[in-house]
Parts: C-alpha cells; structure tokens; sequence
C-alpha cells in the first residue's frame, strides 16, 4: 500500500467514521469514543496524529507548562504534548512503513485516553 491507503484501510477496518480534509489528511471526529477533531496525516515517512487540545491561555503559563511536561514523563503511553503556534495539541508520530493496525489503534487509544483523563486538570487552564 502506498499514501494515506493503509491509513484509511486502518480507519475502516476499526469503524472510525472520518473524512478527507486534504489528499494527506483524515480527520476524525468521534467525541463518544474520546476522539474529537483528530487529524491523521501522512507526511512521508511518517504518519502524523494530531489532537488540539486548547490555545495557550495568555498571562503566566509556567504551572500549566509544567503540568503537561509532568504528563508527557509520567502519563503517556504515546505522543506528547507541544506547543503549535497558539495551540497546545498532543501529537503522536508512527513509521508508515511499519505501522501495523494495533500500532495505529494504540496511539489514537492513547491520545484518546490523555485527552479524556488530562481534560479536568487542563480545564482549569482555559481562558
């Protein structure tokens, strides 16, 4: 398989509903199963899966700052957190070559799991 194919075969066969946001990007919406607005894109060799979780809240962010490094050392399974433009977002990377569906399942489960365990501690965050 080549592209983004092995990726929407993954999709598929795990019942993701998803749509083409670009010729390299899906995206996933699926709040119910902790996946909202999640976007998978390819950027060879690697696939790219990317949740936005808030915008940086402006002010003094050092505790939230150490917040998300704390859960990136102590809380994570896969990806971590970063800091995109104005965004705070989770983000895990796979090698296309070798990712196999359990893989790709682990890390959407994954940031799916941070995402719904780590929403009531960032919460207090938002602006």
């Amino acid at each position: 398989m080549t592209g983004l194919s092995k990726v929407e075969s993954f999709l598929i066969d795990l019942g993701f509903s998803f749509q083409e946001a670009s010729p390299n990007t899906f995206i996933v919406d699926e709040p119910e199963r902790g996946l909202p607005g999640i976007a998978i894109t390819f950027d060879d060799p690697i696939v790219i899966v990317r949740a936005r979780v808030m915008d940086v809240p402006k002010g003094d962010n050092l505790d939230l700052f150490e917040t998300l490094l704390r859960f990136n050392a102590e809380d994570m399974v896969h990806g971590a957190y970063g800091i995109e433009g104005s965004e705070i977002v989770l983000i895990d990377s796979l090698e296309y070559a070798t990712m196999d569906k359990n893989e790709f399942e682990a890390a959407l489960d994954s940031i799916g799991l941070a995402l719904s365990r780590h929403y009531p501690v960032l919460g207090k965050y938002r602006g």
